[in-house]
């Protein structure tokens, strides 16, 4: 069955003049990504039938990430080009000291309008991921994006989550951020965060108790991502590490986006009521086959170049 990934298509410019601001940097390197993206790639790399719904401007860029959708085998029926508004650049050049220098040129992504998504045939859709930081700025996409997550909610579809926090982008206004988390977060049944934006969105001073407010407040089955220490796992009324992969790591963007595909791309053969019947045991080992797959992607450099590297054979 097929799974529908909905958020940005953009481009990453990544300036490779170490250490240097944007205002400095001669340098660029050029890379697609977006969060949703990122995990539509993943689950066509492992063999799952997905689609990406998204809008990029009508140029050469937003070619360029249909392009890339498509050789990986992703449908890109949904994603739409827009005459009006140039394709998404994110500017991103990383710093002595660790701190990042960013400027984010939004342009396509986040026109993408509720009338466009009611378009989308969601016959023979069995998951929808919503994985889009953009989608909680204001804009069309915002109002898109919650207009999806009803219209899941109606038609009973699985639906995933994974809020992808960028300060950059709400530095200005985490508060919104967390609201907007939340209404995912009561309403999907599968979702994956970071340990940082565990204790962002809980309010909660430690991981064990953030973790204890996701297990009170949400009814989805959801992991944590804590990097070489494993995964941890809520699962009804406790909570399990998932032990990490030892690898020796290149590049660990789009690791989440693949642990994200992997879990997917194994549900995907389900639909929601068997999904809802499965064990501890089956989940336990969904997490570790996603493990493998964010592991796979740290060994390459770059997320799509490391999704070349994914198949499903890496489960066994």
């Amino acid at each position: 069955m097929k799974i529908l990934c909905i958020g940005e298509a953009l481009i990453d410019m990544i300036c490779t003049d170490k250490g240097s601001p944007l205002s400095k940097g001669q340098h660029f390197l050029s890379k697609p990504g977006g969060a949703p993206t990122n995990v539509a790639a993943a689950i066509a790399a492992l063999g799952g039938q997905v689609e990406l719904a998204a809008k990029v401007g009508n140029d050469p860029f937003g070619q360029l990430l249909v392009d890339v959708m498509e050789d990986f085998g992703v449908s890109t029926k949904w994603m739409l080009k827009d005459d009006n508004y140039f394709t998404t650049f994110a500017f991103v050049s990383l710093m002595l000291d660790g701190e990042r220098d960013f400027v984010f040129n939004r342009g396509a992504d986040g026109q993408l309008s509720r009338q466009e998504i009611e378009a989308i045939d969601l016959e023979g859709v069995s998951i929808i991921h919503f994985g889009s930081a953009t989608a909680f700025l204001p804009g069309p996409l915002q109002v898109a994006y919650q207009g999806l997550l009803q219209k899941a909610l109606q038609k009973n579809i699985f639906i995933s989550f994974d809020p992808n926090y960028r300060h950059l982008l709400f530095k200005d206004d985490r508060q919104s951020f967390i609201d907007q988390s939340w209404n995912f977060l009561e309403c999907c049944h599968f979702f994956k965060l970071s340990d940082e934006e565990a204790i962002l969105i809980t309010g909660s001073l430690t991981l064990a108790d953030a973790a204890a407010v996701l297990l009170e407040k949400t009814k989805a089955v959801f992991t944590i991502t804590l990097g070489k220490e494993g995964t941890l796992l809520g699962y009804k009324d406790s909570t399990y590490i998932i032990p990490s992969i030892p690898v020796k790591p290149v590049d660990t963007t789009g690791a989440g986006d693949a642990f994200v595909g992997a879990v997917l791309y194994q549900l995907s053969d389900k639909d929601l009521p068997a999904i809802r019947q499965m064990t501890l045991e089956q989940w336990q080992q969904v997490v570790t086959n996603g493990n493998k797959a964010g592991a796979r992607t740290c060994e390459y450099l770059g997320a799509m170049e490391a999704f070349k590297h994914l198949n499903n054979q890496i489960f066994n």
